[in-house]
């Protein structure tokens, strides 16, 4: 799997979420994308994002537009150095919400992609990984 094009973008603020609504959706309609997984999409890197600014004190954003044989994706990596998650397993369940929050996050976003990698260390910060194939 090649990275065919990247893009690094820091996230710190909820303009920057809106932001990262737009590219996304730039990036997907780049890659052909059907509208419907152009909105899992775009929908996905919202929570991410917005979960990024609001619990792990903001980060950065890096996007790839990747090539796998005949399939092209797209690769959203979230990275902050906030407090981390304690508990993956729990956070990764419904209903679980460490804010105010539906706690549908992390799983919603799960449910939305392709491919979704989460790795936590408190203390430490979070990095989550999202990939969406055309």
């Amino acid at each position: 799997m090649a990275a065919i094009k990247s893009e690094t973008r820091s996230v710190s603020s909820d303009d920057d979420v809106v932001r990262v609504r737009h590219l996304v959706r730039e990036w997907t309609v780049a890659a052909g994308f059907s509208l419907v997984d152009q909105t899992k999409f775009v929908t996905a890197a919202s929570e991410l994002a917005r979960n990024m600014v609001h619990y792990g004190g903001g980060g950065e954003l890096r996007i790839e537009t990747l090539n796998s044989g005949p399939k092209l994706g797209v690769r959203l990596t979230f990275e902050d150095h906030g407090p981390g998650i304690s508990d993956i397993e729990q956070a990764m369940r419904d209903g679980y919400t460490s804010g105010g929050g539906l706690g549908l996050g992390l799983g919603g976003a799960k449910r939305l992609v392709n491919e979704f990698e989460i790795h936590s260390r408190p203390g430490e910060g979070t990095k989550v990984a999202i990939t969406r194939w055309k």
